[in-house]
């Protein structure tokens, strides 16, 4: 009996480390980055853009306090400090809302937006622990045209912020969303049992599209911007 017990107590001491590094590795894989308009981040994670490993965790673009930087100072996400990558653009108004999902709800000393190392806008977080999902309302002031944001959450309770950059298009129709006008229909007709692949075009519904990824079945303009069909414009 005695050495059973023994038995039992040496397992325990090998087995709880390893536990306690398996939970604690789980409570810390998870923060938060902007979704609408989709960052670069959540591009990446939604199949816009190929991207490498940052897609299976858009969350955690997490670095120290201060920087200016789209990919939080981590050399494998590195892609999303790259302007030519071909980042789709949102056309914004002068005014536009930035929605945050927080996957960890960390206590929260401000939200900060910058374009270049302008701050055009900060809120409050109170040091207080935020919802799941946080908007603000930013004005852009004199800014217009083509504009990469900047959005970091700075927590306050590690000494490290979240980053996602945002493209936008303020005050514009054109560079960010696809679709030109009134050309021809050129591709044929969209076929539902039809396997298209990246780049196969169709026309439906007066415009032509443009598959992204691998798709069948999937109804053309009924994705939405950041969907598999990418909106070539209308067409006669």
């Amino acid at each position: 009996m005695k050495a059973n017990r023994k038995v039992t107590a040496a397992i325990g001491a090998l087995v709880a480390p390893l536990l306690g590094l398996t939970l604690s590795a789980g409570t810390a894989s998870a923060h938060g980055w902007v979704t609408d308009p989709a960052s670069r981040q959540a591009q990446c994670a939604n199949g816009v853009v190929v991207c490498g490993q940052i897609k299976y965790e858009p969350q955690s673009v997490e670095g120290p306090k201060g920087l200016f930087s789209c990919s939080g100072g981590h050399s494998e996400y590195a892609e999303l400090d790259d302007d030519s990558k071909g980042w789709q653009v949102a056309n914004v108004s002068s005014t536009q809302t930035f929605s945050w999902h927080l996957s960890a709800r960390h206590a929260t000393a401000n939200w900060q937006y910058f374009i270049g190392s302008r701050l055009i806008a900060q809120f409050s977080g109170n040091n207080s622990q935020p919802p799941a999902d946080v908007s603000h309302q930013v004005n852009f002031g004199s800014y217009t045209g083509r504009q990469k944001v900047l959005a970091v959450w700075n927590v306050s309770d590690t000494a490290n912020a979240f980053y996602s950059c945002i493209d936008v298009n303020i005050g514009g129709t054109g560079g960010g969303t696809p679709g030109g006008g009134n050309g021809s229909c050129t591709a044929a007709a969209w076929d539902p049992a039809r396997v298209y692949n990246s780049g196969d075009g169709a026309s439906y519904g007066n415009h032509n599209w443009r598959a992204k990824w691998w798709t069948q079945g999937e109804q053309p303009g009924s994705t939405g911007q950041w969907g598999v069909w990418e909106d070539l414009g209308a067409c006669k």
